[in-house]
């Protein structure tokens, strides 16, 4: 059998790497460094490790490679079928520690019971699915530094605990947790002395005091489903000890000003603005600081994916000194100057990389449904299984708009359910069902009911869904966002893409912003506010590391190439809306294994120069 001997390398101690290779004759050797004591101590899902448990303690240069871990060989009758996971749990404790005290000749048992204690403190995170070996494979610039030699314990229980159905934390409890603070409703006035509470998720599993803080910078949604989303968050903490906190963002989740008033009237959505979320951020840290015993010190590193990945890249330009470094994914910081037509040329291209037919069969839907409106809405109701009838026939296009753009987004090589519930590669699922069957009448009617083979893959993938609720896609919070400081220029020209002919007005585009709010957009007070009109002009900034992925739509409006050395910029190539946060998965493509390494490289980086 083929194994992973892991070798936490020092400079001062060259002689125990000679002697920890020289062990691992047949088998792999990965290299780890490590700065603090106890890193590493959460669970490893290297696929060339197959249920085996191994023990590494370099201090005595030991090294014990646990037998192969078989479930089978206990007897699976009813009631051990039976079994919850409390008991589940207690029984692989009771069985490892039987056989270590039986089958391993240790001078010092007390290490043993010591491992056996951090096994079973990390059963509570058994879910997690990290794979350290793509983690850190080929980082010779990390391999070769100086690190801390201790022991680690590593567990391999496939068989015990599954992978999860859906690739996130959705499961975890962790991600339910909730703590309010009260924050000032208006952090830049001193007239209004309204205030409100905040939702945020604090976890402390992997947390030692002193250690740096990781703090998700909410966007426009409910907190907990980004905290479900972000594994790559929860991968990296036990590295680093860190405490991870996510904060949900103003107007959005619980976390709301005025409560079911919030977006009543412009007094009370006035509030609602990335200053004003940026200042509650801050607030929130400097209280976890005050009142957690340990954190007073704590270097903070900010992460956010999207709009939160602009929250993330703009906390570090604004407050500096708050936060000691950045990673920015998929931030289209430079899409207020980028060309309206980028991001539907990007949508396009996504398609195209899986079938030509299917982009010509989008686009010729929309003739037919232009056609299809003037004779009758209540057919294109029905073809499409709304649950109520349609006003016009550019709701029906806006709703369609808004899924191709989405499918792009998510094109994931795993099943997610991060904005549906979708299949792996969902575009090439898409486009399989509207090209898979041919045309009987190539009528009208027909294209549009091919189109909806394709629909119901993201709105349907379940097949639970009896209609379509074209109003429930709305969120009254981006709506605003978008109508204040986030007014981003979208069209397509019907040529390089398979949308409609629609161009940018954003003398339209305000008229609607008033009758819906009563306000009007500001085109450029994001560069006024946060700079990036030029993306050179942000040369002065520092620690923002930029990721986006070659799929992503977004990438049209997001950094892509490096300011500078203390600005870098990753391609993700394959890689849609966020990849690089999402946990590590097997089907990742290595270019986002690549990234993360790097990613956490710098982040240990930072935290060194300060």
């Amino acid at each position: 059998m083929r194994l992973t001997l892991i070798c936490f390398v020092a400079k001062s101690s060259r002689q125990l790497l000679v002697n920890c290779e020289s062990m691992a004759t047949g088998h792999r050797v990965m290299r780890i460094r490590d700065r603090t004591e106890d890193k590493l101590e959460f669970l490893l899902n290297d696929p060339w490790i197959d249920q085996q448990i191994l023990v590494y303690d370099l201090d005595t240069t030991v090294l014990i490679i646990y037998k192969q871990l078989i479930r089978e060989t206990r007897t699976v009758d009813d009631t051990a079928k039976k079994r919850d996971e409390t008991s589940e749990q207690e029984y692989f404790i009771r069985h490892i520690r039987d056989d270590f005290r039986h089958n391993l000749d240790l001078k010092d048992r007390s290490k043993i019971d010591l491992l056996l204690k951090k096994a079973q403190t990390s059963l509570e995170i058994i879910r997690r699915q990290v794979i350290i070996d793509n983690l850190y494979k080929s980082q010779s610039s990390i391999m070769e530094s100086q690190c801390f030699i201790h022991f680690t314990l590593a567990i391999k229980l496939r068989r015990i605990f599954p992978i999860p159905k859906r690739h996130s934390t959705r499961d975890d409890i962790r991600c339910s947790v909730f703590q309010t603070f009260t924050q000032n409703v208006d952090h830049f006035g001193f007239s209004n002395t309204d205030t409100f509470e905040q939702r945020y998720i604090l976890n402390k599993d992997f947390w030692k005091s002193g250690s740096p803080i990781f703090f998700y910078a909410g966007n426009e949604g409910a907190i907990d489903l980004f905290c479900e989303n972000t594994g790559f968050m929860w991968d990296i903490a036990p590295l680093f000890h860190a405490m991870i906190v996510f904060g949900e963002h103003r107007y959005y989740g619980t976390s709301l000003p005025y409560g079911n008033d919030s977006y009543s009237k412009p007094e009370y959505t006035r509030y609602l603005t990335s200053e004003q979320a940026l200042a509650d951020y801050v607030y929130l840290i400097e209280d976890i600081r005050r009142v957690i015993r340990g954190a007073e010190q704590s270097q903070v590193v900010v992460f956010g994916g999207s709009y939160g990945g602009m929250l993330a890249a703009y906390a570090r330009m604004k407050y500096p000194h708050i936060f000691v470094a950045s990673h920015a994914a998929s931030a289209p910081i430079l899409q207020f100057s980028t060309r309206c037509e980028a991001f539907a040329q990007i949508v396009t291209k996504d398609f195209l990389r899986e079938s030509t037919s299917c982009v010509e069969l989008v686009r010729a839907s929309w003739a037919a449904i232009n056609r299809l409106a003037q004779s009758s809405l209540q057919t294109l109701t029905d073809l499409f299984h709304f649950c109520k009838p349609l006003k016009n026939v550019d709701e029906l296009k806006d709703w369609l708009i808004d899924m191709y753009g989405n499918f792009a987004m998510v094109d994931y090589p795993y099943e997610t359910s991060f904005l549906s519930e979708l299949p792996a590669y969902p575009i090439r699922v898409f486009c399989s069902n509207v090209t898979q069957t041919p045309m009987i009448k190539n009528d009208d009617v027909d294209i549009i009911q091919h189109i909806i083979k394709g629909v119901n893959v993201y709105f349907n993938y379940t097949g639970k869904t009896e209609c379509f609720d074209i109003e429930s896609q709305g969120d009254l919070g981006w709506s605003y966002q978008a109508c204040t400081e986030m007014a981003m220029p979208m069209c397509s020209d019907g040529q390089n893409d398979m949308f409609e002919p629609i161009q940018w007005n954003f003398q339209n585009y305000s008229d609607d912003c008033y009758k819906q709010w009563q306000i009007r957009p500001r085109a450029e007070w994001t560069y006024i506010e946060y700079g990036g009109k030029n993306v050179t002009l942000l040369k002065s900034h520092s620690n923002i590391i930029f990721t986006n992925g070659n799929l992503d739509p977004w990438s049209s409006g997001g950094v892509l190439t490096p300011i500078n050395n203390k600005l870098p910029s990753f391609i993700i190539d394959g890689g849609a809306h966020h990849l690089d946060l999402r946990s590590a998965n097997v089907n990742d493509p290595a270019s986002v294994v690549k990234v993360r390494q790097t990613i956490v490289a710098l982040i240990e980086k930072y935290l060194s120069e300060k």
